[in-house]
């Protein structure tokens, strides 16, 4: 009894400190404290999984998330040297298709994640995994909005090394 009750108090205070620095994510003006607040975010639900007995999905977090793509980002902030006097100023149509084209992007994963829990609600044989039932939405009903969100990831991509580049004068 004692015991859970710990770990029903452990459980709430690491999703109020998940939502506290995911809110510090956004509000801080620092990109890298960003950054890092993000990381504390990865690791208070990573203390989630561990209290849900999925230590597989804890570790991938701390892995994937909390190293790797924590390591991308801080590379990348980096070398576009964010220095509000030197940054040029973004042309307006450029902030208008970049609204356009993410707003796109959340409407597939959007349709997507709705078309998964349909075939979760029908039941194929012997797939009973969300993870199986998005696999089989995203590759066969979705596959055209899901390649073009990876090349729009791509290009994503291309666009900051090519702002961090050095211009030669």
């Amino acid at each position: 009894m004692m015991q859970d009750s710990i770990q029903k108090f452990t459980f709430l205070a690491l999703g109020f400190f998940a939502v506290l620095s995911g809110l510090m994510v956004v509000f801080t003006k620092n990109p890298v404290h960003s950054v890092l607040y993000l990381v504390l975010t990865f690791f208070a639900i990573t203390g989630e999984y561990i209290l849900l007995n999925a230590q597989f999905i804890a570790i991938v977090n701390v892995i994937v998330y909390a190293g790797a793509i924590m390591v991308l980002f801080l590379f990348v902030i980096m070398l576009l040297n964010l220095n509000k006097e030197t940054e040029p100023h973004k042309n307006p149509y450029l902030k208008f298709a970049a609204v356009i084209t993410s707003g796109l992007l959340l409407l597939v994963i959007v349709g997507s994640l709705k078309a998964a829990d349909k075939a979760i609600a029908t039941p194929y044989p012997n797939t009973g995994d969300i993870m199986q039932s998005l696999a089989k939405v995203l590759f066969t009903q979705f596959l055209v909005p899901f390649e073009v969100s990876a090349v729009l990831f791509l290009a994503a991509m291309v666009g900051a090394v090519m702002l961090g580049k050095k211009e030669i004068k």
